[in-house]
């Protein structure tokens, strides 16, 4: 096998198109995916398709050109990125009843307007008076962001719903407008719509989400790192130019944008970890997990991966 057939790609997509029999789709694509070189979390529904994927690049061309053979997913955008290895633990294809945890109907139809990387950047830097939200997870925001971003004090996404209620209490829904962005982008399609519901008038969401405004605008505006759900935790969203840290160092606070899950498995805590502190806490992410009866052994050299059991001896 060629360096050039052992190139791989990470795909990033998805799509809310209705599927009548999301349990015989999974079924679909375990068999389409089952020869093939690939890792992957996928997850279906009734709503759509919400898909991270690693494959060997030729494997992945396949699975792409495969989806838009298929009219219900011909008009999904794939985000990719090469990488040199496998990026995912295993290959997961499952039902998932919503694709975006939110436990309240949302009318899809009243979502905000999709803006173009380069649209948003221009927004970035003309709109007045804008709200800029960030709605993912607080450990994606720590590690990087918009400059000037906003992120709502929810621990759950399921508790936006009711941060948008109150978010309607401090502003003139009518007048403010509100930029918003997420990893991918299908967050934004359902967090736009409650705010839209809620009488906000000018709701814009990032199409493609961070993925898709580095691969095309780099890191204008953005500091310090993208969390991903994948081996690599954290990447750059301009491949070519670095963006001002703003990650610290858990223990000392020292500037750092690695992350790690705490070597105690009955912890595994995800923690952002200088290199000196990693080696002086062996992976723990404090005193009392260092002293925990079952840790992952630390190798400096050679750090465990994220999402992945562990499993003492062979």
């Amino acid at each position: 096998m060629s360096e050039e057939q052992k190139n791989y790609w990470i795909l990033a997509y998805y799509g809310f198109h209705p599927i009548a029999d999301p349990h015989a789709e999974v079924a679909r694509h375990k068999a389409f995916l089952e020869p093939r070189d690939v890792t992957c979390r996928i997850y279906i529904s009734e709503e759509g398709i919400n898909g991270q994927m690693s494959a060997l690049h030729t494997h992945a061309q396949e699975y792409i050109d495969w989806m838009k053979s298929r009219d219900e997913f011909k008009e999904i955008a794939f985000k990719i990125h090469a990488h040199h290895e496998q990026a995912f633990p295993r290959k997961t294809i499952k039902y998932r009843k919503q694709l975006v945890a939110i436990d309240a109907p949302v009318n899809l139809s009243q979502r905000g307007e999709h803006v173009s990387p380069t649209r948003w950047k221009e927004l970035l830097q003309t709109e007045k008076n804008k709200i800029l939200l960030d709605v993912r997870n607080e450990y994606e925001w720590k590690v990087g962001r918009f400059e000037g971003a906003e992120l709502p004090p929810c621990e759950t996404f399921r508790e936006f719903v009711a941060y948008a209620d109150q978010l309607k209490k401090t502003v003139d829904a009518e007048k403010t407008p509100v930029m918003m962005y997420c990893t991918g982008g299908i967050r934004c399609e359902l967090y736009s719509s409650v705010l839209k519901e809620r009488g906000f008038n000018t709701v814009y969401q990032l199409d493609g989400g961070v993925i898709g405004y580095g691969l095309q605008e780099g890191n204008a505006h953005w500091l310090g790192k993208l969390f991903v759900f994948d081996d690599r935790l954290t990447v750059p969203i301009d491949p070519h130019a670095a963006a001002p840290a703003i990650g610290t160092c858990h223990h000392c606070n020292a500037s750092s944008e690695s992350y790690y899950n705490c070597a105690n498995m009955d912890c595994n805590t995800l923690f952002l970890c200088c290199p000196e502190c990693l080696k002086a806490n062996k992976g723990c992410c404090c005193q009392a997990c260092l002293e925990a009866p079952r840790v992952r052994p630390h190798h400096a050299e050679n750090a465990h991966k994220p999402f992945r059991r562990w499993q003492k001896g062979p």
